[in-house]
């Protein structure tokens, strides 16, 4: 029995079907609801609606009724209302849902139009299928597939457009395969605020190209390549490099600022070789900052850490942990931690598991800079409130230790334990550095690698799994992608071996563990465990934390876009 629309719901048919949609709804995403496939290209949820491409053609009626009464006009051969359908085919990308809409998405004359629009996409489109980029994930190719008749009857010599152009420095195009959906067009203009591109020249001769005098260099360039339909706009980076059917997905998140930005992880045999943004509606949409496709790249630096050091030799794990207990144990009171914005949750809770059982002062380093108001906050830690929530610290930090460095002048502080930070760069300078003893847990070498008695190499994010709090106080978790190099190891593992080379408390290696101990011991985290969250994240209570003052600038300015819902009849 179907059951009244609530108020802010309205009633369409769908072959046949009759659904609940969200006064407004487009008819592509109503029909999705109910998992019908209306295929498009120019068409994009996040975009603004231009309806040039035409594969998104549907029949479209609306029940009769009488024009003088408005009373419905009834079918004498079934007795139910009759629908009046528009004679010629509608763009369903450019129609929203309305009371009693009826579409129609498989019948014979959408059937017709969705192949005639197929063959004239497919007129110029050079068949080069085995050595595109795109293949794989070309929804030219699958439309083609599905919607398209099977041969050709095109006989003429194609029109071959400009290859190899390069738009900006990160984006190559390969015009003849553009089917001018507009996408990277639109996205320019209306996401990155970078209107630089646009078609020249008309009908089969129309060109993709930049305006006289610009690139496509702004910091979501690569966008256009994601929402890009066919192999037109290709990655300079990944252009070439791997097939996508050989690569396995991991989701992760962009840790180059607290925006939190969702994305996966594409890899082989344990090698990186792209990143891509994954859709949250309530974080980022499907956007992400070129900046943070090309992290990837330190994972295999030249300056990457990978061997344990003690007083400059090389070592075994248990034998420079212990050798580090022994220092940390025979400074104590004169030993500082030094925490990292940007470990997971989980390390900066060991971190301050490690600080309780020295009874040491911890300190962490801020790095604010400049936001884009996108997707690029002010805060250039990821994790900053992970260590609020945590407790690992009680107010925002600063850029420079200066307190540290004044507590070193001062002979108060002699062993520094620094987990992932340069200590040179915030601030000691070389000859505070060499008045202490240092113990370093860290993923490259830097000042405070070279001078430290102790170094330990840890895991970047691709190599472990664990959770980070965003700039909304969203936990939101990430995994592990590929194996870490030979010789550094777990920055769970370390921690949990320096807190009992300590004397303090036994902690268990692993998430699941540290999770058992953060729910109990972290009221913020009481209720949850790292296998229940999910992969949208969950909104941690913000309020012990809103008088902070953060970083100016550091509220994203962009704002995504609601996810559409809808209720199915019965």
């Amino acid at each position: 029995m179907i059951q009244p629309a609530k108020p802010d719901l309205v009633t369409v048919n769908i072959d046949g079907r009759e659904i609940a949609v969200p006064k407004g709804t487009n008819v592509i995403e109503a029909a999705r609801l109910l998992n019908v496939d209306v295929p498009h290209y120019c068409y994009h949820p996040k975009l603004t609606i231009v309806g040039n491409c035409r594969m998104c053609l549907i029949e479209m009626g609306t029940p009769a009724v009488d024009p003088a009464t408005k009373t419905p006009l009834l079918d004498p051969a079934t007795g139910k209302q009759k629908i009046n359908w528009i004679p010629r085919p509608q763009i369903g990308c450019g129609t929203n849902v309305s009371p009693g809409l009826h579409i129609r998405t498989q019948s014979p004359l959408v059937k017709d139009c969705r192949e005639g629009v197929m063959e004239f996409l497919l007129i110029n489109h050079p068949l080069d299928c085995p050595i595109c980029d795109q293949a794989g994930e070309c929804k030219l190719q699958e439309q083609a597939t599905g919607y398209g008749r099977g041969y050709s009857r095109f006989v003429e010599q194609k029109n071959v457009k400009p290859k190899r152009t390069q738009l900006g420095p990160r984006v190559t195009l390969d015009d003849e395969r553009c089917i001018l959906c507009s996408r990277c067009i639109r996205f320019s203009k209306e996401i990155a605020k970078d209107d630089v591109l646009g078609f020249i020249d008309r009908g089969s001769h129309s060109t993709l190209t930049c305006h006289p005098g610009k690139k496509l260099e702004n910091n979501y360039s690569l966008n256009t390549v994601d929402i890009c339909p066919v192999g037109a706009l290709t990655s300079t980076d990944f252009r070439f490099k791997m097939r996508v059917w050989f690569l396995k997905q991991t989701n992760s998140i962009d840790t180059e600022s607290s925006v939190g930005t969702n994305t996966v992880v594409w890899s082989r045999e344990g090698q990186i070789y792209r990143i891509t943004p994954r859709q949250n509606d309530e974080v980022n949409d499907t956007w992400m900052a070129d900046s943070g496709r090309e992290l990837y790249k330190q994972a295999r630096a030249a300056d990457r850490l990978t061997a344990i050091m003690a007083d400059g030799e090389p070592s075994g794990l248990d034998i420079a942990v212990n050798l580090a207990g022994e220092l940390l144990k025979s400074s104590a009171g004169t030993v500082a931690i030094v925490g990292s914005g940007r470990s997971s949750v989980e390390e900066q809770f060991l971190t301050k598991q490690l600080a309780a059982a020295l009874k040491a002062p911890a300190y962490l380093v801020s790095r604010v800079g400049a936001g884009d108001k996108i997707l690029v906050s002010a805060d250039k830690n990821p994790n900053v409130r992970g260590a609020l929530v945590t407790g690992l610290i009680k107010s925002l930090p600063s850029a420079q230790l200066a307190d540290l460095a004044t507590q070193i002048e001062a002979g108060k502080i002699k062993t520094v334990v620094s987990v992932g930070e340069d200590l040179d760069a915030a601030g000691l300078t070389a000859a505070q550095l060499g008045k202490i003893s240092i113990v370093y847990l860290g993923t490259h070498a830097n000042a405070t690698s070279a001078a430290a008695k102790i170094v330990l190499p840890t895991l970047m994010v691709f190599e472990k799994s664990g959770t980070l709090v965003n700039q909304q106080f969203r936990l939101q978790k990430f995994a592990k992608a590929v194996p870490a190099p030979a010789g550094a190891t777990d920055d769970l593992a370390v921690l949990a071996k320096l807190i009992a080379a300590v004397g303090g408390p036994a902690q268990a290696p692993d998430l699941a563990a540290v999770w058992k101990t953060l729910a109990a011991e972290v009221p913020a985290l009481g209720t949850m465990t790292f296998a229940s969250l999910p992969d949208t994240g969950l909104l941690l209570d913000a309020t012990p934390w809103a008088a902070l003052p953060f970083p100016e600038g550091e509220t994203m300015h962009y704002k995504p876009n609601a996810p559409t819902t809808a209720t199915t009849l019965t």
